[in-house]
């Protein structure tokens, strides 16, 4: 191809890219529970790393035969740690807390957990706002908050069904919530 000919060729491929709208593609996960399915939209462009690391536990079946271990109804709901024996089961490295990211701990929003006083200490655990806890955002350099990284897109009945399941002192559930798998899904959207 002579020169003039490679540079129309360049041109009509950057108009067609100007003309062509690119499509976005959207990941979601399905927590297969033994109350039903919670659909969650993940935001990767506002959390990064958290998003990594939750797709990372998802990808190894790290969640699948978990509970929800921790159980406060008009609060949330959290797992990602134990199993039905409660059985703690060892998570990977922690990771940075993206919590200035914009997003609010609003109901229905999926938030990661961590230490308290420890923003940095985030691993597999997660949980999904009952409620809206707007004091669980950040709100300065000095009071960091928790990461919320995704949005339940269907399932909030589940997650509603869940929260009223009667609990011991500990906020600890008297009959397993089991989290059977999570399933990750990447739809192209139009």
């Amino acid at each position: 191809m002579r020169g003039v000919e490679m540079k129309k060729l360049i041109f009509a491929c950057i108009c067609l890219s100007l003309v062509i709208p690119c499509q976005a593609a959207t990941t979601r996960v399905i927590l297969q529970t033994n109350f039903g399915d919670i659909a969650i939209e993940l935001f990767p462009a506002d959390s990064p790393v958290t998003v990594a690391n939750f797709l990372g536990y998802v990808n190894s079946d790290f969640y699948d035969d978990l509970i929800f271990h921790r159980v406060k109804e008009g609060f949330m709901i959290q797992g990602g740690a134990f199993d039905a024996d409660l059985y703690y089961q060892t998570p990977g490295d922690p990771i940075i807390n993206e919590s200035n990211n914009g997003l609010s701990n609003l109901r229905g929003t999926i938030a990661m957990a961590q230490t308290p006083g420890d923003p940095n200490s985030a691993t597999s655990q997660f949980y999904i706002n009952h409620a809206d806890n707007t004091f669980l955002d950040y709100n300065t350099p000095g009071d960091v908050g928790y990461c919320v990284f995704g949005q339940v897109t269907s399932g909030i009945d589940v997650v509603d069904a869940i929260a009223q399941v009667p609990t011991d002192g500990a906020d600890v559930h008297l009959s397993p919530v089991m989290i059977d798998k999570v399933v990750k899904k990447i739809t192209v959207d139009d």
